[in-house]
């Protein structure tokens, strides 16, 4: 049986894992030891299989899901909390690889207790650390059948525990676009991810205060054009904008979850934060079978995943 939780979020694990041990590395650096499949030591020397913040979040968020039924903005910063005092929510009990905005805005919350101000509003604060954690709540928005403005309001809000910039904001909320089309359309993946960016983009055109955010993400209008854009033009990097472009430029241009997520990663940078975005949204499309079994096979803590994902699609309905 179909389970959207499973598939979303083991497509951000395995994506996570996967650009774990050449995080931060240049392309050129990359190139010269791409990645073919999972493997261990790397940046961090982490056996293969071990994920990063990104799905330490993303994991802390699906567990608050769980437990609460809701999207509770404490609950959830109490589990970001106990991520980053505690290792809670991680492969080996103790936090690593911990972004400077996400670290920011926990302290923030621990002397303030207020989830509603804790997170970054600066331009500076326009990282990627978001969009990398937010598939539990797009998926909560879509098993609820929310309209698009209670969706990108609650998606927006559980986005800025940490990063409430506008521009971060608008990322995410395209991603949910995109996850809903990609789970609710019908042809192939560019077509739904198209559908979906058509969507958020009349969405966001219609409220946003300030237009001019979201012409930051002209790029990705219209996918069959950015498609043709050439590699060395693609940036893996951890700015919010440059990381949706590299995700949706890698699934448009390949045609299996095995290839898109090989292609994310191996443009280098900020790899396990690309890998786990773009697992995430491949993964609902390709479905779970077509995660390579050797893949996740080396996942650490797999078991425990999977409890929490049919716990949520228990649940969440």
């Amino acid at each position: 049986m179909k389970n959207i939780w499973r598939e979303g979020v083991f497509g951000v694990v395995v994506g996570d894992a996967l650009g774990c041990p050449v995080q931060f590395e240049s392309r050129e650096k990359v190139a010269k030891h791409p990645v073919t499949g999972m493997r261990g030591q790397g940046t961090f020397n982490l056996p293969a299989g071990s994920w990063t913040d990104d799905s330490s979040l993303t994991l802390a968020l699906l567990d608050s899901i769980c437990r609460t039924g809701k999207m509770d903005l404490k609950d959830i910063m109490g589990n970001f909390v106990e991520w980053l005092e505690h290792g809670a929510f991680t492969p080996y009990g103790y936090s690593f690889d911990i972004g400077f905005g996400t670290e920011q805005a926990i302290q923030s919350y621990m002397k303030s207790g207020d989830p509603f101000t804790c997170g970054g509003t600066a331009a500076s604060n326009n990282g990627n650390g978001s969009l990398m954690r937010i598939m539990p709540a797009c998926l909560y928005c879509c098993a609820k059948g929310m309209s698009d403005e209670e969706a990108v309001r609650a998606v927006h809000a559980v986005g800025s525990l940490t990063h409430a910039h506008i521009r971060a904001n608008i990322a995410c909320g395209l991603y949910f676009f995109m996850i809903r089309a990609v789970l609710d359309g019908e042809g192939s993946l560019q077509e739904r991810m198209q559908r979906g960016l058509d969507r958020g983009f009349a969405y966001y055109e219609k409220t946003l205060q300030d237009p001019a955010e979201l012409r930051y993400y002209d790029r990705i209008r219209d996918l069959e054009q950015f498609a043709q854009v050439p590699a060395e033009n693609i940036s893996g990097s951890g700015y919010v904008v440059e990381t949706l472009e590299a995700v949706a430029w890698a699934l448009v241009t390949t045609g299996s979850f095995e290839e898109g997520l090989l292609k994310v990663v191996n443009l280098g940078l900020d790899t396990d934060t690309t890998g786990a975005i773009a697992g995430g949204l491949a993964a609902l499309y390709y479905g779970y079978d077509a995660i390579p079994a050797a893949w996740i096979e080396e996942i650490q803590r797999k078991e425990w995943i999977g409890e929490l994902c049919s716990k949520a699609e228990e649940m969440i309905r």
